[in-house]
């Protein structure tokens, strides 16, 4: 059932081994680099129980007649979609920000492997056992999930056996109770993270069968022999001038995994290549939804501040500034347009599952992604150059400077102090180191994106068109080209 906001938090009060900038953390819920996001987090879990949100954010189990949260439900219709992307919603308008490693996001990879248990079958009936269990046990008992998937890498021309073994994640040996396993992966928020689901990056098995590299597992991030070493926090510094980043700064981690024991109930596919396969290929059939949608929140907040800079200064009437507006408009629209037909145009997946459209997913996902720099950009060209110049809260706080800000920055009815408001807001979304780690996390969360352009050519029915132009072009022969 839905967990409180102090349960997570005491859930993270596991001796789990943690560093960042050189210091072990010894409470993650208290450190000031991880106390904004951990709160954040919980804020969702109370959300779940407050009277006017709970209906949005939770669901009564008909199996249990518990109350579960909407994120982590199988989605079985396209009103299960809706709902969770109005539960997301909710969240970003009651926190003011973004966050986008929170768990609903992420569970949705073990829904790909649910769909995958006719693979699963040919190998061990066990795993598909597994991953039902695990779907379920996310259903019920509201885990703070994430997803651990890329490697450290290494040198990408040899094969892992050729370097140190190490570089990517692998089974070390076997245990009466489960696996041992040996390497390290990263994954952001990992550290206040209840348990990730783990699985390799390897995309050309070429003619292996098995392979100690082709495991996938569930964890536990506070087990025996996990080492979590973090990226330094863009959370310590002045909330008043970083209004983002000293609030949703969700830390990266470097997940070491130094022989630890994976129970067999927890390892969803063993050495089998094929399975692995399968989940590179199907990975983000449903986690790319969220994702998308947060690109979309990202959208409005850059035509909000865009419109509202152009309002104040007076420069909404001229012809340029409305087109570079409309611009905005039409790459927020365009994510919209693309998550409400995937909705609408959704299908039964091989699970049994609602998979919201691959083919208008995908290319959703690859427009939100390719534009987002240039609409990055069109937004600080509309914001002008205060957004690089603006002096700090505290010089608007000084007696002396202060006086001289408030009178040469204020526009008519607009204060000074609603203009620095609005100025460090912006900066804080398009300029700061902080933003510059979003705008490189959004690219490449989900992998890069010729692979998100691959992904589009896997899944997209091109026999349609092809079809069409044979018929309409009079051609006689029918196609025989394969997609490889």
């Amino acid at each position: 059932m839905i967990r409180t906001g102090e349960e997570y938090r005491e859930s993270l009060r596991d001796g789990r081994a943690v560093w960042i900038d050189g210091e072990k953390v010894e409470d993650v819920t208290a450190h000031p680099a991880f106390k904004p996001i951990v709160d954040a987090r919980a804020r969702i879990y109370d959300l779940a129980h407050e009277q006017d949100t709970r209906e949005v954010m939770s669901y009564v189990d008909s199996d249990t007649g518990e109350r579960c949260p909407v994120g982590p439900k199988r989605p079985l219709t396209k009103q299960d979609w809706r709902e969770k992307r109005a539960a997301v919603d909710r969240v970003l308008d009651d926190l003011g920000g973004i966050v986008t490693r929170v768990g609903d996001e992420t569970v949705g990879e073990m829904w790909s492997l649910y769909d995958g248990q006719e693979v699963l079958n040919e190998i061990d009936p066990s795993f598909s056992e597994h991953i039902r269990a695990h779907v379920r046990h996310a259903e019920l008992a509201d885990p703070f999930h994430v997803s651990a998937n890329t490697d450290p890498k290494g040198d990408r021309s040899r094969h892992p056996q050729e370097q140190d073994p190490d570089v990517l994640l692998h089974v070390a040996g076997e245990t009466d109770g489960g696996i041992i396993v040996r390497g390290a992966k990263f994954e952001t928020a990992a550290a206040y993270a209840n348990q990730a689901f783990v699985k390799p990056t390897i995309g050309d098995w070429g003619d292996t069968k098995l392979s100690d590299y082709a495991v996938g597992f569930v964890v536990d991030m506070g087990a025996p022999g996990i080492r979590h070493i973090c990226r330094s926090s863009f959370a310590e510094r002045p909330a008043s001038d970083y209004p983002l980043a000293t609030r949703f700064d969700e830390i990266d981690t470097m997940i070491v995994f130094d022989d630890v024991e994976i129970p067999w109930e927890d390892v969803l596919f063993y050495r089998h290549t094929a399975a692995a396969a399968f989940i590179r290929a199907t990975l983000h059939r449903y986690s790319m939804f969220p994702f998308v949608q947060r690109h979309l929140r990202f959208a409005d907040l850059l035509v909000g501040i865009a419109y509202v800079n152009a309002v104040q200064s007076g420069i909404k009437m001229h012809q340029a500034v409305r087109e570079k507006l409309a611009e905005l408009a039409c790459y927020r629209e365009g994510i919209n347009a693309h998550l409400t037909a995937a909705i609408e145009m959704g299908e039964v997946s091989p699970g049994g599952l609602l998979m919201p459209n691959q083919a208008l997913l995908y290319t959703g996902r690859v427009l939100a992604c390719t534009q987002l720099p240039a609409m990055m950009h069109l937004a600080r060209d509309l914001c002008g150059g205060q957004l690089c110049v603006l002096p700090s809260a505290e010089t608007f706080a000084d007696p002396e400077a202060g006086p001289w800000l408030d009178k040469y920055l204020a526009v008519g009815d607009v204060s000074a102090e609603e203009r620095r408001r609005l100025f460090a807001f912006a900066r804080d979304l398009l300029n700061s180191d902080y933003a510059g780690h979003r705008l490189t996390f959004q690219l490449f969360a989900q992998s890069p994106a010729f692979a998100h352009l691959l992904a589009v050519y896997n899944n997209y029915e091109f026999d349609g068109p092809a079809d069409l132009v044979r018929r309409y072009a009079g051609l006689e022969r029918p196609l025989t080209a394969t997609r490889a």
